[in-house]
């Protein structure tokens, strides 16, 4: 018996970063969506740092925003400190990162989804997936509930059987005071799915009221701050909150490891796998030994709270060896904590059971987004939330498959490691995965996905309209420094003032534009510039468009040329039915690998460790090549 009568386009399970995306996604597509989650008060939580972005992860954010999904836009709307990371470097690595008002982020959520048509919420725990044969067909709840849908997207995060760990006690939850979810797993696994074991961890909580910060160093956000979203509707901040830089010491590792026997990490009870980029202070003490202090962030989590995230003290160790270790640290000689660190084991399922649309090999119409997928990270999740929610709806209306090649986005390179490569560790995003870096900015985001986004009915013609004009204004830019001369009389002040070489006759403007040592900014005085510049309302983007394509056009070209060669494989496809078993001339690992994954394309089947380039070479004559 079902309370629900209507058979719903897509069910989304979970109402963390990934299932407000996937939602938010399928909603706005016009798909008729039903959010279910455990706690609607608790919808886009942020269960661990208060923080969105950094190395990588800012390039997703703005990949999602381009798409049309709404991360950034929250992010803009409830920052308390902007940074963009890594600007001494390339463009290709600057990175935005924000820290945001933990209660204020969760709250802004819920009302993007509460103000998006199509979209229906109902409170209550997943406990069981219905099927016919090998298609999904909807969900039962906790209350007995069946709910029926055409797709189902689970997104159950660290819920998934999740055990919480604090030193010897141990306690069913997804979250701390959230319980667990069960019956999942299982229902899966009797269909045949291959499930695993992970394990995260978070930090103390501590009364900031009760910090010396005296004894810490300052970390203000940048003086000229910018900001995720593409789109108007969002304005850069004016007023920060800072955050403070200390550091651990021997004496705290000393007392930290008195308590290692107690530790569930060293002592057995948890046999799962960490994230190997964010691991416990304890793993890092111990990695780490010849190490005599490790950073810790204290990181505030909102404009008027008084609780502080203390990031880089990650731990499950018992609270009183918490409590002791962290008072002598530096500014916390007298601390309060709010809630002790602890770490969490959870079910996922190793991602190579998926396609690139991240539906289900084994079941039609299911779909897998988040942390269930062996990824760490809210930016992670929520990319693979989009993708899902996108695909889910695109299937409901019998259309082809939502697909981001490894060239054209770091959310093309993730969905393609994971379903590639797998993982047997918690998977999160640095740019060294991404082969096309120099292509897959941040600033260009806009540029590279609105216009796919618009096609497939997701960004608004807002969005298109501001990348087109983008795009004229850059080119507009351009064509004016490459046609325009500039005299020494003009130049020659600017390049004195910075000890670099005089010009003895007039240039083309672009090529002191393309000086590695000088700034766009370095030109203010220029009237003909300025005059160019006002007359035709060129704003910061578009100068750093511009000023980027011509101090890096070589290196951008050169990696388009490697993109294409990319493609050509990519356009190789290898049918479903193919039987690798039957090749005898492939290598037996390749075989077994190449049969396990599927993959679509030679290009995928290159990615695959275990296969070679011999194998390739026995599969491109297979293929007619």
């Amino acid at each position: 018996m079902s309370l629900f009568t209507t058979t719903y386009d897509v069910i989304v399970v979970g109402g963390g970063h990934a299932g407000s995306e996937a939602a938010a996604a399928a909603a706005n597509m016009g798909a008729h969506t039903l959010l279910i989650t455990m706690n609607l008060q608790n919808i886009a939580q942020m269960s661990c740092n208060p923080a969105m972005g950094g190395i990588a992860k800012g390039q997703i954010i703005r990949e999602i925003d381009a798409l049309g999904g709404f991360s950034g836009i929250v992010t803009d709307k409830t920052a308390i400190q902007f940074k963009m990371l890594n600007k001494s470097k390339g463009p290709a690595m600057w990175s935005p990162r924000a820290q945001s008002d933990r209660m204020q982020f969760a709250e802004c959520w819920r009302t993007v989804l509460e103000q998006t048509k199509n979209l229906d919420f109902y409170q209550d725990a997943v406990n069981g997936l219905l099927f016919e044969e090998d298609t999904i067909v909807g969900v039962k709840t906790k209350l007995g509930l069946e709910v029926k849908a055409k797709t189902v997207i689970l997104t159950a995060g660290t819920f998934l059987n999740g055990l919480i760990h604090i030193g010897d006690k141990s306690f069913g939850g997804g979250r701390a005071g959230e319980g667990a979810s069960t019956g999942i797993t299982e229902d899966l696994v009797l269909k045949g799915f291959e499930s695993g074991r992970m394990k995260t961890g978070t930090p103390p909580r501590v009364d900031g009221r009760s910090l010396d910060y005296s004894k810490m160093t300052e970390q203000p956000g940048d003086e000229v701050t910018e900001k995720f979203s593409y789109l108007p509707s969002t304005k850069a901040l004016t007023k920060q909150r800072s955050c403070y830089l200390t550091y651990t010491n021997l004496d705290v590792h000393s007392l930290l490891r008195e308590g290692f026997d107690r530790s569930p990490m060293f002592n057995g009870r948890i046999q799962s796998t960490g994230p190997r980029y964010c691991p416990s202070i304890e793993d890092k003490i111990d990695r780490f030994a010849s190490k005599d202090r490790h950073q810790i962030f204290v990181e505030p989590e909102g404009w008027t709270t008084v609780e502080m995230y203390v990031n880089g003290f990650s731990t499950s160790l018992p609270e009183d060896i918490q409590d002791k270790a962290i008072r002598s640290v530096a500014g916390f000689e007298n601390v309060k904590f709010l809630r002790y660190g602890y770490a969490i084991e959870y079910d996922y399922f190793p991602p190579t059971q998926l396609t690139h649309s991240l539906e289900t090999k084994r079941i039609k119409n299911l779909f897998f987004a988040g942390q269930i997928n062996g990824t760490t990270g809210y930016e992670e999740a929520a990319a693979q939330g989009l993708m899902a929610g996108v695909n889910a709806a695109l299937k409901t209306q019998g259309k082809p498959s939502f697909i981001l090649k490894r060239n054209e986005a770091y959310i093309g390179v993730l969905i393609d490691d994971l379903i590639t490569k797998g993982t047997d560790e918690p998977y999160r995003m640095f740019t060294s995965r991404a082969e096309y870096r120099t292509l897959l900015r941040q600033d260009n985001a806009d540029l590279r996905l609105t216009p796919l986004g618009y096609k497939i009915g997701l960004a608004s013609k807002e969005r298109l309209d501001r990348v087109e004009e983008k795009q004229q204004k850059t080119s507009l830019l351009i064509k004016f420094l490459q046609e325009t001369s500039v005299t020494q009389e003009e130049i020659n002040p600017i390049l004195e003032a910075k000890n670099l070489a005089l010009i003895n006759q007039s240039v083309k403007f672009y090529k002191v534009a393309a000086r590695p040592q000088l700034a766009f900014s370095d030109f203010k005085n220029i009237e003909k510039l300025t005059s160019f510049l006002s007359i035709h309302e060129i704003d910061k983007e578009v100068i750093e468009q511009a000023v980027i394509h011509l101090k890096y056009s070589g290196y951008i070209e050169k990696e388009k040329n490697n993109a294409d060669k990319l493609n050509r494989l990519e356009n190789v496809v290898i049918p479903a039915t193919f039987n690798y078993q039957k090749v005898t001339s492939l290598s037996y690992e390749a075989r077994e690998k190449l049969s396990k994954i599927q993959p679509t394309s030679i290009s995928q089947a290159s990615r695959i460790s275990g296969v070679s380039p011999s194998d390739i070479s026995v599969l491109l004559v297979y293929m007619g090549r």
